[in-house]
């Protein structure tokens, strides 16, 4: 049976966010650090599968268990999600004739910077077009989302295994356009037309408040509050659902917290390191 592991679940500055002086990342020990978000799967045969290249890639693979990866999966270019794409080249691990899978928009991107495109040249990765990809016991489809697009266009995947289908929705700009997108009118539909199981979804910001007084345009995500209000109570038929990709300020990181209680209260969860689900 293939296996998802959750590699990391912070927003792309990590936990604790470089330069972040307030009580949320000041004297951490290594058990509060967390990584930026991103998956590993392993097939029924064994071939290993990333979903986003993340700087902190060498503690990621030992969360995963495994020295290598034979494929990797991107959602959209921004930073958390690509900046460890260097580390399969040559000053680290080296790697060779790894299919990418992702967006043209995305491959576009990578063409024309130069730090990426010197991967191509040595051979570290060859371009795939993302869509519905076959690997051993795992289809892999992708949902084109509403996401800031200043470098590339932004997908969510549907991980399907034997038993269970997954989906990994780590980032969008809000509900109202991402379910306009797919003409469903709530996050059920959506979710029970694309005939899920569990759910992976964007859990930022709890709210604004955590943005000092930023507009939250500069950086648009749903809030979890939004999720939850939408959501309400958890239904027996409903999927699971772990609220991901969170940033260094959000006290859902904490699980003695208010906000973490009221999630788990409601019947739905906050993914976690090291989580697995078997697909």
């Amino acid at each position: 049976m293939a296996t998802i592991t959750v590699l990391g679940i912070a927003q792309d500055g990590g936990r604790p966010q470089p330069g972040c002086q307030r009580p949320c990342c000041k004297d951490l020990s290594q058990s509060d650090y967390r990584s930026p978000v991103s998956l590993g799967i392993k097939t029924e045969n064994g071939t290993t599968i990333l979903i986003e290249a993340t700087r902190d890639l060498g503690r990621q693979l030992l969360t995963f268990g495994e020295p290598s990866i034979d494929h990797l999966f991107l959602t959209h270019a921004h930073l958390g999600h690509v900046d460890g794409l260097g580390l399969f080249g040559r000053e680290t691990m080296s790697a060779r004739g790894i299919p990418l899978h992702s967006s043209s928009s995305m491959q576009s991107l990578i063409k024309s910077t130069p730090a990426w495109a010197i991967l191509l040249e040595q051979g570290v990765f060859n371009l795939t077009e993302i869509g519905q990809v076959e690997i051993d016991d795992v289809v892999i489809e992708s949902i084109a989302i509403p996401h800031r697009a200043e470098l590339s266009d932004m997908h969510a995947f549907v991980i399907r295994g034997k038993d269970h289908s997954v989906l990994f929705l780590p980032d969008h700009d809000s509900w109202d356009q991402t379910l306009s997108s797919h003409n469903a009118s709530s996050i059920r539909e959506w979710l029970n037309n694309l005939a899920i199981t569990h759910a992976l979804l964007d859990g930022t910001f709890w709210s604004g408040d955590e943005l000092q007084g930023r507009d939250m345009s500069v950086v648009p995500h749903p809030t979890i509050q939004d999720s939850l209000m939408r959501l309400g109570e958890k239904k027996i038929e409903d999927p699971e659902i772990y609220f991901t990709h969170l940033n260094h300020t959000n006290p859902a990181l904490q699980e003695n917290s208010a906000e973490y209680q009221k999630i788990t209260q409601l019947g739905w969860k906050v993914s976690s390191e090291g989580q697995r689900i078997n697909l």
